[in-house]
């Protein structure tokens, strides 16, 4: 099969598309003849040897894919050679077949595709838990959702909005400010040319927003507490512009705010809690609430570039590599 392979840390150029053998597996695992594998800004940290995981090299990166199931290991149970499944958090994407821990896989439903689940249950799982569970949002609430133009800011924007809360969406152009106002954003704040802060205030007449979806990090700290109201939730789940500084117990303690800073392996410990959560996407995306948004498709061969565009913002909703 061919895969793509690190050998070495460093920029997109580290990405070979190479020959590699078909896996085979083990006890509780299944092998995937994948069709659609997510590409996500987790993978490009942990191609520059940045990301909290950090495999031994060589390593074929990437953490979420789906496809049809060709071999089942022993002892594996609801799962057999031709499901259709979807998985996330498991290493190893970045190839024509991977092998899992079948626990790790969702078998989808007919009226998911595979395009809509390789690309974007990551995405799915970590917007459920993103407007749940780290804070549950209402139609009384004020959401500000940075990058409300990428892949899981487009599916905080719709799921908020279905929630019937007001959203503010930070973008960094005037043209994912278009793409962002027809997601259902009811106001959008380029970055680039505006203080977020500022006009988040002047939106909620100087109450502030409720909650605040945070995946860009260091550059962003200091302004989503001017921009919460009191008592409001500061939700980190990325840091895209570098780490967050060391936490102001006095900052936090200005406005009585609420900070979380939260990682999706933790919110889907469980066979149950992951299938719960892949369920409210897939309904979602069914019933047409919530569209994941499938931005940019690249062959397996150019991951390079998937990564460069990613990077560089250039690139909104969701990014894929098609098999």
């Amino acid at each position: 099969m061919k895969a793509i392979v690190i050998r070495e840390y460093g920029g997109p150029k580290v990405l070979a598309y190479e020959d590699a053998p078909d896996p085979t597996p083990g006890d509780g695992e299944i092998v995937v003849d994948q069709t659609m594998i997510g590409v996500n800004f987790a993978d490009v940290m942990m191609r520059q040897g940045k990301y909290f995981i950090k495999p031994e090299l060589p390593a074929v990166p990437g953490f979420e894919g789906a496809g049809t199931v060709t071999a089942v290991g022993a002892g594996v149970e609801g799962i057999s050679v031709g499901c259709r499944v979807g998985y996330v958090m498991t290493l190893g994407a970045y190839a024509e077949k991977n092998v899992i821990p079948a626990a790790n896989a969702v078998l989808l439903p007919e009226a998911i595709s595979d395009e809509v689940a390789g690309s974007s249950l990551l995405r799915g799982l970590t917007a459920h838990y993103l407007v749940t569970s780290t804070y549950a949002v209402s139609e009384s609430d004020t959401v500000l959702v940075h990058s409300a133009a990428g892949g899981v800011g487009t599916l905080l924007v719709q799921w908020a909005k279905h929630l019937g809360s007001t959203v503010i969406g930070t973008v960094g152009s005037s043209e994912k400010a278009d793409f962002a106002t027809l997601l259902g954003c009811d106001h959008v704040i380029n970055y680039t040319t505006q203080d977020f802060a500022t006009e988040v205030l002047a939106f909620t007449k100087e109450k502030g927003a409720s909650v605040v979806y945070d995946a860009v990090g260091q550059t962003t700290f200091d302004g989503n507490i001017e921009a919460l109201a009191m008592r409001g939730y500061f939700v980190n789940y990325g840091a895209s512009s570098g780490p967050l500084p060391s936490i102001d117990a006095g900052q936090i303690n200005s406005k009585s705010l609420f900070f979380n800073k939260s990682s999706l392996p933790h919110y889907v410990m469980t066979e149950e809690e992951r299938g719960t959560r892949a369920k409210a996407f897939f309904d979602l995306v069914a019933k047409g609430v919530v569209d994941p948004k499938i931005g940019h498709v690249y062959p397996l061969a150019e991951a390079a570039q998937a990564h460069t565009d990613i990077a560089s913002r250039k690139t909104t909703g969701s990014v894929a590599l098609k098999v």
